[in-house]
């Protein structure tokens, strides 16, 4: 589901606050904002703290990214792709160049041309190579800079009760009623800190992590149908090579096209013909 991250988001919270407040608490005593303040702003505090202003900066982006985050059907990508490789056999390589606008993947439009433009086997591979290694190294400093935020923010929330429970000691002799509502603020900085770890940043560092995942899957599928298309296997190999990344239940949902198992048919006749002719 695209939305599933700010769903799971608002479904945690709601469990969380609904429960306080059907125990008898109330929102006024969880809404206090120098807990808040010290959790959250000490939160990303520390983590500007230990890493670049650039990657601090794109918080905004990554989370948006998240939540809604782009969507590349790979079995369209696919199909696409065992069309381009036929385009080839027929008409050349160059006949693809009118066709890389419609590509439907930025990557696969990038390594077309390419390949289109006279790259070889052994150069595609090492900018296939150097591009998912920029991708990966990319994409694992931002889930480890929400990782940090996680690990981060409960020890926030462990500096405002600690901050808490000496302002209150520090009254001891008054109303005793009064310490005892001091107390029970203090552990809201504890609250907010666990809440924010485990509700807002180690879910979102597990999402772009899912998300990378998905998009290695969608970039191998690409660079091998390149490659393929590159060799000149024929579309029923292509397609057979390619579908072997989806799972098994999905991978009959990927039809190819009639002409391209004709085709197929018709080459292994003509291969078996020439054998036999080389026999004799």
């Amino acid at each position: 589901m695209k939305n599933s991250t700010l769903i799971g988001i608002i479904i945690g919270t709601i469990a969380i606050l609904g429960s306080f407040l059907l125990e008898g608490g109330k929102s006024e005593s969880l809404f206090l904002i120098p807990p808040m303040i010290i959790v959250i702003i000490g939160t990303l505090a520390a983590g500007l703290a230990g890493h670049s202003f650039n990657v601090f900066r794109k918080i905004p982006a990554l989370i948006k990214y998240t939540i809604s985050p782009p969507h590349h059907d790979i079995k369209s990508i696919i199909l696409q792709i065992v069309n381009f490789a036929a385009s080839a056999r027929r008409e050349g390589l160059l006949s693809l160049e009118n066709k890389l606008s419609s590509a439907k993947h930025p990557y696969l439009k990038k390594l077309m041309e390419n390949v289109i433009d006279g790259a070889d086997q052994e150069s595609l591979e090492h900018l296939a190579e150097n591009e998912l290694n920029s991708i990966t190294e990319r994409h694992l400093v931002y889930i480890g800079f929400f990782n940090k935020l996680g690990g981060y923010s409960p020890t926030m929330g462990i500096i405002g009760t600690v901050m808490g429970l000496i302002a209150t000691l520090s009254a001891v002799g008054s109303d005793p009623n009064e310490l005892i509502a001091n107390i029970a603020s203090a552990f809201i900085a504890t609250l907010w800190g666990i809440f924010m770890a485990n509700i807002v940043w180690l879910p979102i560092a597990d999402k772009l992590r899912f998300l990378h995942d998905e998009e290695m899957v969608v970039l191998n599928v690409i660079i091998n149908g390149v490659k393929s298309i590159q060799k000149g296997d024929i579309p029923l190999v292509i397609h057979a090579k390619l579908v072997s990344a989806l799972p098994i239940s999905e991978q009959s949902s990927v039809i190819l096209p009639k002409k391209y198992k004709d085709e197929a048919k018709e080459l292994n006749q003509l291969n078996q013909t020439e054998a036999v002719v080389a026999e004799v």
